[in-house]
Order: structure tokens, then C-alpha cells, then sequence
């Protein structure tokens, strides 16, 4: 008999998210769960590992209760797949790619399988010879780990098409490779690799070497020889501007991650898992959950009590999933269970934060957020523990060479990306500030619909300052800061992203990686659109400084899929499309435009090019096929087309953009045809909101924002990395 529950009532979104992505369904594309069943049925898989205990219904019922009520909630593979034929519960893996084409096509064949379960994988291409370096075989010369990249980037883009879960990939690539410059420039253009997070793995020498100014040896990794001689900060330089103009490559600094490699005996690390923070051994994978923060403030203080409860108990559950997961090949089952590495996260701590009245950019709330990671860290350990005693200590522990007490997991915490199940928590997601505190969300017939950070509202009216008009302003100004009928102390506490400084984004992830992070973290060091290059050299330096062992560095609006910011300084731009006049504007020989790729309905590629004039006004909208020439193309170009140039003739008659949207909106029929997708990039220039337009979501047409190393959707929970 199932025990009395108070009902847990998810938001409308958290119910959008589970509906699209998590429940299962029937032939017919129904769901045929509900948040209670979901969580049954994954509580009983994980739980069915201890069937034998004469623990097992507590165990049972204290896994479901804890996901039920959103004090945990694992990776999204085992949401989705526990109790399933499927089975497969793991979110990260790295696979190896070795100098053969035997080896290089093997870890293509590998990834398509863990693709096809809904897992992401990291590659090195570390081992690859560079191009043009000698084949004895075949005496010939090598093509490079780029050229191979890009097979391993078509096999992906292929294989997402019939999963419920994109594939993505983390490719990495040795600061001291031959090819390493143009690892480096590979997706300055974006048009390359988009099924790929690029990362530079960075040494201690290298990176000593960028501060005195000296060069350093690049080293072919079929012979081990000394092939060439680079100017560091040349380099460095190189990675910086980069990472300045669209935030890719990444960078990894892979000492630091070795350093703390748990099982040195088995080998070193060379790659993570695609948001980076997993650094995992060839074969290995991780299985991932998530403490929700927010559940743990009472009384204006940390329930560390019930937070241990939590965690102990997530600790078990991650415990059980290795052993009751169903892996893709052999290879990685077999070095998994050697290990036994689970990663317990968390989410929700800027909800945390600001329940206890702490700024996320403050010593104080660097300090408590330290304060907590420890904590889970220990008692995560405490549990390992005694499992250890319980069931036996992971097979690869060595108490001569791991010098750490006898425990069930080579390592415990890590915190990664939680776009989709901090939604379902209602949460914010990983470590990371809120991306914002008042959206304005467009909806059919020009209509907005504002949107009110739960916590903001609370504070608002119990202090005696909410207001529709003040929720409004806010809004368009995309900040809580610098309005006066806000308290100071409040618009401390409600900084987001964009108005947290990047030394504080940088200090926040170093501090939890110093305190209670076995692994590394994915985050991103947002960047306000005018920042310099120099700002982003900084913020590397600061990392490496701090111990961090990866950096996501981002400046707003830096996607050439992007226009700048729509702040309070951009009114003009947004207040100019409406108004409205009978006179044809004539269009100047020049005008400047910008190009968005966008996918149809069939997932193929567009490019709709919006082109304005002066003063930033849209005048023109064009679409392209890449390929034109192609006969199935041609009926839908030609409507296409058409539809581009009545949009581009009521601009130049100055037709109001609500009524613009308010047709195009009408003539829609689906989310991500031609009339959704132009409708989304006029309401986006009308907005007001703090992201202007960003890359559009391919599966509902909703706004991607940058955050946790990754483009998420916070309409419906798509993420580019998972």
C-alpha cells in the first residue's frame, strides 16, 4: 500500500519539461506518467540492486521520496531510462581514439552507441599524428585529428536524428600538438563542428611559458619527437581572441586535473565529458545526480541535518546505478565497475544564497557556498565508506598508491550542467547566479507575459515594493540593479549573471573546486558584451591561479547568431519598430546585416539574413538554402522567398513589428517554419529583454542562453550538450 504523500506540485513548466522529455509514452506519443510514477519507477530500478537487503522497502521508498519532494534528482538518462528496456543510466563518458584507422573509426562506431543511449562523450585527439606527418603503411602522409573530427562530428549529427537526446561531444586537443593552431581556429566561423565543444588541454609549462614570455615545443605524438617551436603568448593570444569572439575553444588545464586523478595506476586523464566536468580515463563513465540547495534553508539557516540525510542516501543511490546500469559496450563496463566513480552535484545554490540574504559575488556567499560543498563532499565520502565495509571497496583501489580511506567510489562530487532537472526543480541550475529575475515572455498576438523569479516576488511584497510597473521595468532593463524603489541590499542579493563581475564568477568556481569537488565543474564565466580581450586573459589567468580545471569563458551577444544587447541604452532600436507610416522608405545602395542559422521543422539548416539601416532597424530579410540546387528544395525556397519579401515590403512601409508578429504568428504552422522563426526575431528586436536575440532553439523556437559551459532553451529544456 502506497504510503500517504503530500501532493508535490511542479510548476507548468517543470510539467512541460517532463511531458516532452521524461515520461514515457504510448504508441500514439501520450504520456502515460506522472511525476509519482516517474519516480516509482526509477526508485524501484535502482533500488531492485538491494532486493536481497532486509533494507530494501525502506531504501526503496527513501529513493522516492527524495526525488519525488526535489531534494535530488539524477542525471537525465537514468530519469529517462531507469526501469526501461533500455537501461542505460550514465550521462558521461570518454572514449579513446587511437593512431590507427582501425582505432579511429572503432571510437566512432563506440560513440554512436553511447549516443544512441542518450549518453555525451569526450575525445582527446591528442594521439592523432598531424597532418602531413609521415603513414609508413601506406606511404603516404597523415590528414590530422581536425579532418577526423569532422567524421566523428557527421556520425553525431546522424545519429541524433532517432534518439531522445542529442548527441554532443567534448573534443579536446594538447596545447603542445602540431595542429594546435588550427585546433585552435576550427569554429571561428561557427559553420564547423557544431556537434562539438572544442577545448585546449593546457599545461603548467605552457602556461608558464605564456608569463615569461618564452616559447615552447610542440611534439609529434607518433614518434614523441620535437616537431616544431611556438611563441606561447602567441598562442595564448590566439586562444583569448578566440574565446573573446564566440567563446569556443574552451580551455583545460590538465596538470591540475591530474593531479587529482584518483587512480593514477590506470593511467592519465585526456579528456572530459562535453560540459567538462567529468575527467574520466579512457572507457570510463560517470553517473551524475543533483542536491537541490534550496530545499535546505529553515529558518533563515542551513538544515545541515536533513542535508546529510539527503546526502548519505543519494550516495547509495548513485552507488546502485553503476550496478544496475546497462552499459553501451564491454570496454566501458568493464573499467567503470574498476572504478565505481559517481558524481553528486548540486543545484539551486544561488536559491540557497539568496534565502539566507547572501550576495552570489560576496565573500559571504563564496564562503558559505564553500561551506556547504564540504559538507556534502564529507558525508558523501562517509557513505562511500561504510559501503565499502558493506559491499567491498571499487577493484582498482590501492591503498599503496590512493592515499584517501578505503571506499566504494574512486571519486564522490562533481557539479555539472542541471538545464532540464533544475527546471523540474524550479531551481536554479548548478553553481551557477539565475540568468534573470524578470523575463518578459511574448506570446501569440503580441501579447508579454511577465515573469517573476519566485524568490524576487516574495521579497518584493513582503518588503513592500512589488508592482506590475516596477516588474515591467525591470524587465526591459534585463537587471534589478540601479532602480530606486529596489533596496540596495536586495539588488546585491538578486544580481544575475550579467551583473555578477567575472573575477567573482571565477573566485565562486574556485573556491568549490578548493572545497569538496573530486572532478571539476561546468560553468560559465559570463562576460559583458564590451568586454576586452584583456578580460578574458584575465579571467584564464585567474582560473589557472585558483585551481580551477576547466573555464568556459563567455561575452554576451559574441554568437555571430546574435545582435547586441537590448539594454535601457538601446531603446531606440527597440522603439523604433513601431512606429508607422504610409511612405516606402528607399533602401541605400549599402546596408549592414546580420545572418542567423536557424533549423526548419525537418532539422535542416537556414540562414535567414536580416539586413537594417542606420539606425539599426531591420529593412530587409532574406532566406538561404546551403543547397539550393537541390530539387526538393525548390517548391519550399520559392515560399520562402515570398514570404521574405512581403515581410521586407511592409518594413519599408513602416508596418507596425506587433502587427508584423501578429501575422506571421497567424500564418505559422508549425513552431519552427519560416512565419515562427521570422516571428521570433521580431519579437526578440522588440523585447526590451537583457539577451536580445540569441541562437533560436530547435525544438521549440524559445531563446538558447549560455550558461553551464552549454546553449540552453529555459522555454522548453533543450540543451546543445545533452
Amino acid at each position: 500500500m502506497t504510503p500517504d504523500l503530500t501532493k508535490q506540485v511542479l510548476t507548468k513548466t517543470a510539467e512541460t519539461v517532463l511531458a516532452r522529455r521524461y515520461y514515457l509514452k504510448d504508441s500514439t506519443g501520450e504520456p502515460v506518467e506522472t511525476w509519482e510514477t516517474l519516480c516509482r519507477r526509477v526508485s524501484n530500478a535502482v533500488a531492485e540492486v538491494d532486493k536481497d537487503s532486509d533494507q530494501f522497502e525502506a531504501l526503496r521508498e527513501s529513493f522516492f521520496r527524495m526525488m519525488y519532494h526535489l531534494d535530488f534528482l539524477p542525471n537525465s538518462p537514468c530519469l529517462m531510462n531507469a526501469g526501461t528496456d533500455l537501461g542505460q543510466l550514465s550521462a558521461c563518458f570518454v572514449l579513446p581514439i587511437e593512431d590507427s584507422m582501425d582505432g579511429i573509426f572503432t571510437a566512432i562506431r563506440n560513440g554512436a552507441l553511447v549516443h544512441k543511449t542518450g549518453g555525451g562523450t569526450g575525445y582527446s585527439f591528442s594521439r592523432l599524428r598531424s597532418k602531413n606527418a609521415s603513414v609508413r603503411s601506406t606511404q603516404g602522409v597523415a590528414s590530422g585529428p581536425l579532418s577526423f573530427a569532422a567524421v566523428f562530428d557527421a556520425a553525431t549529427e546522424t545519429i541524433k536524428q532517432g534518439g531522445k537526446r542529442r548527441g554532443a561531444n567534448m573534443g579536446v586537443l594538447r596545447i603542445d600538438h602540431p595542429d594546435i593552431m588550427d585546433f585552435i581556429s576550427a569554429k571561428e566561423n561557427q559553420d564547423s563542428f557544431n556537434n562539438f565543444n572544442f577545448s585546449v588541454a593546457i599545461t603548467d609549462a605552457f602556461m608558464e611559458a605564456v608569463e615569461a614570455g618564452k616559447e615552447y615545443s610542440l611534439v609529434e605524438p607518433s614518434t614523441g619527437e620535437e616537431a616544431g617551436i611556438l611563441n606561447a603568448r602567441a598562442v595564448f593570444e590566439k586562444i583569448i581572441d578566440l574565446a573573446w569572439h564566440n567563446g569556443e575553444p574552451g580551455v583545460l588545464f590538465i596538470d591540475a586535473a591530474n593531479r587529482d586523478n584518483m587512480t593514477p595506476q590506470l593511467g592519465d586523464f585526456e579528456a572530459t565529458n562535453p560540459c567538462g566536468e567529468q575527467w574520466l580515463l579512457p572507457y570510463e563513465s560517470c553517473n551524475l545526480g543533483s542536491l537541490n540547495l534550496a530545499n535546505f534553508v529553515k529558518d533563515g539557516k542551513v538544515d545541515y541535518k536533513r542535508m546529510e540525510e539527503v546526502v548519505r542516501r543519494a550516495a547509495s543511490f548513485l552507488d546502485n546505478v553503476i550496478d544496475c546500469n546497462r552499459f553501451p559496450i564491454p570496454e566501458i563496463e568493464e573499467v567503470t565497475l574498476k572504478t565505481r566513480k559517481i558524481g553528486l552535484g548540486i543545484m539551486g545554490l544561488h536559491d540557497m544564497l539568496i534565502q539566507l540574504e547572501l550576495p552570489y559575488g560576496s565573500e559571504e556567499g563564496r564562503k558559505q557556498a564553500a561551506e556547504v560543498m564540504s559538507f556534502v563532499r564529507a558525508k558523501a565520502e562517509e557513505r562511500s565508506c561504510e559501503l565499502a565495509e558493506e559491499k567491498g571497496v571499487f577493484p582498482a583501489y590501492d591503498s599503496k598508491v590512493n592515499k584517501y580511506p578505503a571506499r566504494r567510489n574512486a571519486a564522490l562530487t562533481s557539479i555539472q550542467p542541471t538545464g532540464t532537472v533544475s527546471m523540474i526543480a524550479d531551481c536554479a541550475s548548478g553553481c551557477e547566479p539565475y540568468f534573470s529575475i524578470v523575463m518578459i515572455k511574448n506570446v501569440m498576438d503580441g501579447d508579454r507575459l511577465i515573469m517573476v523569479n519566485k524568490h524576487f516576488e516574495q521579497v518584493a511584497r513582503r518588503e513592500g515594493f512589488f508592482s506590475e510597473e516596477l516588474m515591467t521595468k525591470v524587465a526591459d532593463s534585463g537587471t534589478v540593479i540601479g532602480h530606486e524603489e529596489i533596496p540596495e541590499k536586495w539588488q546585491e542579493v538578486f544580481r544575475t549573471a550579467q551583473d555578477v563581475k567575472p573575477e567573482d564568477h571565477i573566485m565562486m568556481q574556485g573556491i568549490l573546486q578548493q572545497n569538496g569537488v573530486d572532478s571539476s565543474i561546468s560553468k560559465t564565466i559570463n562576460l559583458p558584451n564590451s568586454a576586452s580581450r584583456e578580460e578574458v586573459e584575465l579571467s584564464y589567468l585567474m582560473g589557472h591561479r585558483l585551481g580551477c580545471k576547466g573555464l568556459t569563458v563567455y561575452r554576451d551577444g559574441s554568437r555571430d547568431s546574435q545582435v547586441l544587447n537590448t539594454r535601457e541604452s538601446d531603446k531606440e532600436q527597440q522603439t523604433a519598430l513601431v512606429s508607422s507610416t504610409g511612405i516606402k522608405k528607399k533602401l541605400p545602395d549599402t546596408l549592414s546585416a546580420k545572418r542567423y542559422r536557424v533549423k526548419d521543422q525537418y532539422q535542416k539548416s537556414v540562414y535567414i539574413i536580416v539586413c537594417f539601416d542606420e539606425n539599426e532597424q531591420p529593412m530587409e530579410v532574406f532566406a538561404k538554402f546551403p543547397f539550393d540546387n537541390r530539387v526538393d528544395l525548390k517548391d519550399k525556397s520559392t515560399m520562402w522567398t515570398t514570404t521574405c519579401r512581403l515581410v521586407s515590403l511592409a518594413l519599408r512601409f513602416n508596418i507596425p513589428a506587433s502587427e508584423i508578429i501578429k501575422q506571421l504568428d497567424r500564418s505559422s504552422g508549425h513552431m519552427l517554419d519560416l512565419p515562427a522563426q521570422l516571428s521570433k526575431l521580431f519579437k526578440s528586436f522588440m523585447a526590451g529583454t537583457q539577451h536580445g536575440f540569441e541562437s533560436t532553439c530547435p525544438e521549440c523556437a524559445g531563446n538558447l542562453i549560455f550558461e553551464e559551459g552549454c546553449e540552453t532553451c529555459h522555454d522548453c529544456g533543450y540543451s546543445k550538450c545533452s
